[in-house]
């Protein structure tokens, strides 16, 4: 702020002040606010108004005044300078309401940054659990896809070893039928029991693989009772 800004207000409370504190002149203290005013738009603080009360009061007291006529000259100089530095005063208390704005507005964003980085945690969290739920729906479908491919190639074996049993003579036909009956039937009951293992671990998760799974046992199953037909329709008991 300039020396000559300073001097002009200087000069402008000492006018105000000097007709606020003539004798019987109607109190009116809206010049006092107005000059508090000027000295918030020039960012002078109280200190800075009270030097120049201090200051004009000085140059208004004459030293011949009775102290009955200084003190009350100074009692009403003092309500002209509690009224001009209300401005100032409001300056500050909007201050402190935007403090404590500012602060609440931190304090929530510090929370918001505390929410996010939860939140993202449980993303990656989500993530890394759905990653691994699909490379074991992978690793579940590639299982039930061999298994499938099992059980037809045992079926397609089957019909194979039906027609070299069928053109076999008795002897040899109850020989390949009980081996028949032995090796493919143990053979699909292990890939029934691997169904039914793979059936609990997907069952809640994934229902297209338990329907396809489900299609593999009744092939398995189908294999079987063609087995133990086969069996039966060519006169061959399986002895325990």
């Amino acid at each position: 702020m300039s020396e000559s800004l300073l001097s002009l207000l200087s000069d402008q409370y000492l006018a105000a002040l000097r007709l606020h504190l003539e004798p019987g002149h109607q109190a009116n203290l809206q010049p006092a606010h107005a000059l508090g005013t000027v000295a918030v738009n020039l960012r002078l603080e109280t200190l800075d108004l009270a030097k120049l009360h201090e200051q004009a009061l000085t140059r208004l007291l004459l030293p011949d005044c009775s102290p009955g006529a200084r003190d009350e000259m100074s009692a009403r100089a003092e309500v002209f300078f509690t009224e001009a530095i209300v401005p100032i005063e409001k300056t500050h208390r909007f201050a402190q309401a935007a403090g404590a704005d500012l602060r609440h507005m931190q304090q929530r964003l510090g929370q918001r940054t505390l929410d996010l980085a939860d939140s993202h945690r449980d993303l990656k969290q989500g993530i890394t659990q759905r990653m691994t739920a699909e490379a074991e729906l992978e690793r579940s479908k590639r299982i039930s896809g061999q298994l499938l491919q099992e059980s037809r190639r045992l079926e397609r074996q089957l019909k194979d070893l039906t027609r070299q049993i069928m053109a076999a003579d008795e002897v040899e036909r109850k020989k390949m039928s009980l081996q028949l009956h032995d090796d493919i039937g143990q053979t699909l009951l292990g890939i029934h029991v691997r169904l039914l293992t793979l059936k609990k671990q997907v069952a809640t998760r994934h229902v297209g693989l338990t329907e396809e799974i489900a299609t593999t046992q009744q092939l398995v199953e189908s294999a079987v009772t063609n087995i133990n037909q086969l069996a039966h329709e060519i006169g061959i008991s399986h002895e325990p």
